[in-house]
């Protein structure tokens, strides 16, 4: 694998093993059935690979707010900005900013991952509280949903922001952070739309617009912010 490849993934954290499962599973009402581990891994495979590429994806979030996703390939960066916060992953820094509108904006700066690492699946999960589901969650919601024999997967297709994406109806999913969610994934690799609830938090997310390009603005920190810097000093 380059290593530049390798480097992206590690830095947006999306690196999946699908473990496969024997037999099939009923997915809709046709009675069409399919391996769930090959759905499973043609959609996280999908996701996966998405990581690979230079773009921005735009959110419609409940309440008229809304969210981005935006990747670029050289440099190798991420940015996730939701409603209160940002986050992005360079190989400079891991950089977490306060946006609440009551307050002035404040990041923080923390080491970035190391090559042979990704960054903590926590402040991915951080998201979910301010209304932004990242492919690394729905990506391990849909490992666990193969590796639930009980849980029952639906699939059908859809249109969204004017593009084809494949989805999965998932329910009765246990040990996991959704017992029941809906998910969808464009056949670029963009998470198309999400609806379920997350560790407690109810999450509505709906592709809006898709560019196969990014502003380098995109990875900018919020005007105005303060900066607190606790990355270790250079040995």
């Amino acid at each position: 694998m380059p290593a530049r490849s390798t480097s992206l993934r590690m830095l947006t954290g999306a690196i999946i093993t699908v473990v496969m499962l024997a037999g099939c599973q009923t997915l809709d009402d046709a009675g069409r059935v399919i391996g769930r581990a090959d759905l499973v891994n043609a959609l996280a495979s999908r996701l996966d690979q998405s990581h690979e590429l230079t773009y921005s994806a735009d959110y419609q979030l409940p309440g008229g707010q809304s969210a981005s996703i935006s990747q670029s390939r050289d440099p190798l960066r991420a940015a996730y900005t939701y409603p209160g916060g940002k986050l992005t992953v360079t190989a400079e820094a891991t950089t977490e900013c306060d946006t609440t509108a009551t307050r002035k904006p404040t990041c923080t700066l923390t080491a970035p991952p190391e090559p042979s690492t990704k960054p903590a699946i926590a402040i991915f999960t951080e998201m979910n509280k301010r209304g932004l589901v990242t492919p690394p969650v729905v990506i391990g919601l849909l490992t666990a949903a193969a590796l639930d024999p009980n849980a029952l997967i639906r699939q059908y297709d859809t249109t969204v922001a004017g593009r084809h994406a494949s989805c999965v109806r998932v329910d009765g999913l246990s040990n996991a952070a959704a017992s029941t969610f809906d998910a969808c994934i464009t056949g670029e690799g963009a998470l198309g739309s999400f609806t379920g609830s997350v560790d407690g938090t109810d999450l509505d997310v709906a592709l809006s617009n898709y560019r196969d390009a990014v502003e380098s603005s995109a990875f900018d920190l919020p005007p105005g912010a303060g900066v607190v810097d606790r990355r270790p000093e250079p040995q």
